[in-house]
């Protein structure tokens, strides 16, 4: 498999097939929000346009990275979203870096985003779909944040490692890479409560690997960008 890694600045082109990641916190709280019921998530443009969607669809739950503000119902922790009943409902979701990073290869043949939860369920549909050639977006820090490129990293690992009769049965060692997502700047922020609309637990919640059997999928719905899981979860915290 043939990979880059690349910041969203430097999405210069559509690649053939994208992973978006990121790790803290947006595509931990997606997955969470999949496995809380949610039907499907919106990635909205803007803070304004995620209000305007809210506004015109009122049973939608719009959230976003920060503290609570008016128009949102959530913020963006999986920690604070992981009791949240989203049964059947549509979430709107806008983060500084994550949803941005999946707008920005929309129009790609596969996107899929990913984070340490659905790593191994990420790195299976790669294989899957026979994807010779990906393009992993790391969209933290101008696509310097550790935790991002460690789970990127370990996605294309983990992929490679199942297609070559030669590798290690049980593919890469996910400790270091862990590791490395733990010391990031970024868990860092989280833990000291720098970050704002967050909970001490998010840092663990983000760095528990395969907590979900499911990939996240982006595509193009009625306009709107529509992220969706590979299979349907069941409704509530998994065991």
């Amino acid at each position: 498999m043939d990979t880059r890694f690349i910041g969203i600045d430097e999405v210069a082109e559509v690649p053939t097939v994208a992973v978006v990641v990121d790790v803290m916190r947006a595509y931990t709280v997606a997955a969470w929000a999949f496995a809380r019921g949610a039907e499907r998530i919106v990635l909205a443009e803007s803070l304004d346009d995620a209000r305007a969607l809210k506004e015109r669809h009122p049973d939608w739950v719009a959230l976003k990275d920060g503290p609570p503000a008016p128009g949102f119902d959530a913020v963006n922790s999986p920690a604070l979203l992981r009791t949240v009943d989203l049964r059947g409902r549509t979430v709107v979701q806008k983060t500084t870096a994550g949803t941005v990073g999946a707008l920005a290869v929309r129009e790609a043949r596969l996107v899929l985003c990913a984070s340490f939860v659905v790593a191994g369920a990420t790195a299976e549909l790669l294989r899957e779909r026979g994807c010779g050639d990906v393009t992993f977006v790391v969209t933290g820090e101008d696509g310097r944040a550790e935790e991002d490129l460690a789970c990127a990293q370990y996605i294309a690992a983990l992929a490679a490692a199942g297609r070559r009769p030669e590798a290690a049965v049980d593919g890469p060692d996910a400790a270091g890479f862990l590791r490395r997502a733990a010391g990031s700047r970024a868990a860092a922020e989280l833990a000291q409560g720098v970050r704002e609309g967050a909970h001490p637990d998010d840092v663990a919640l983000c760095l528990e690997l395969d907590r979900f059997p499911f990939a996240l999928v982006a595509s193009q719905e009625d306009g709107l960008t529509v992220l969706r899981p590979t299979a349907g979860p069941a409704v509530g915290e998994p065991a």
